[in-house]
């Protein structure tokens, strides 16, 4: 097996150059070579010196440089964060929002659409709670788009239906609720704190054309 042989150190090999093997004891030589082998002049120390502080700074920088990027990923993260916390959430309206809750998960925003369709167009009697929904989505792509955002992060807002005061042009009397009479469950009343409140969708259901539509203040 061939022995690999150790580089000399400077030192090592001033030392031998300057020594007669004719005449010093080998076993002597033997014995400073391995008590002073590892000696280094001042020049060596400083080279060795200088070449582990250039290794260390070049470490040092691309620590720095990657302590640097890290910190603006961190950065970045956040600020997507704070965005995405501070973006307004979808806002639909309260017949879309019961649509969305009562569609499966599984679907895609594109089935949920073409199930709404299909409903309505081949069903109409039977899913006439649908139609308000399909109206909203033929209104325009915006709406399409809000629905479809709305159901995929399933995070929305649902829109607060603007409300109207009824009041009688010829009385005077304001309309109220009268849940007790299932046959026209309304009455009248001059008593401001006792008015009712109605959506647009009740009052088009409704005969008002001798009431005045005035909105509810928010």
């Amino acid at each position: 097996m061939a022995w690999r042989t150790r580089k000399m150190t400077k030192f090592e090999e001033e030392f031998k150059a300057l020594t007669s093997w004719d005449w010093v004891n080998v076993d002597l030589i033997q014995q400073i070579l391995t008590r002073f082998g590892n000696w280094h002049s001042d020049e060596e120390f400083q080279a060795e010196k200088d070449a582990r502080k250039k290794e260390y700074e070049i470490h040092q920088d691309i620590y720095s440089k990657t302590s640097k990027k890290l910190n603006k990923a961190e950065l970045e993260i956040t600020n997507l964060k704070s965005q995405l916390q501070q973006q307004a959430l979808p806002v639909v309206p309260e017949c879309v929002a019961g649509a969305i809750e009562s569609i499966p998960d599984h679907y895609s925003a594109f089935e949920a659409i073409s199930l709404i369709n299909a409903k309505v167009n081949a069903l109409p009697e039977e899913n006439e709670d649908w139609l308000p929904v399909y109206n909203w989505l033929c209104e325009g792509v915006e709406n399409q788009d809000v629905f479809a955002l709305a159901f995929i992060t399933g995070k929305y807002e649902v829109e607060k239906p603007q409300l109207f005061y009824l009041k009688n042009k010829l009385t005077g009397m304001w309309l109220m609720r009268d849940e007790v009479d299932e046959v026209y469950p309304y009455d009248h009343t001059f008593n401001r704190c006792h008015r009712g409140k109605f959506t647009q969708q009740e009052i088009d259901s409704m005969e008002t054309g001798s009431y005045e539509q005035i909105e509810v203040a928010e």
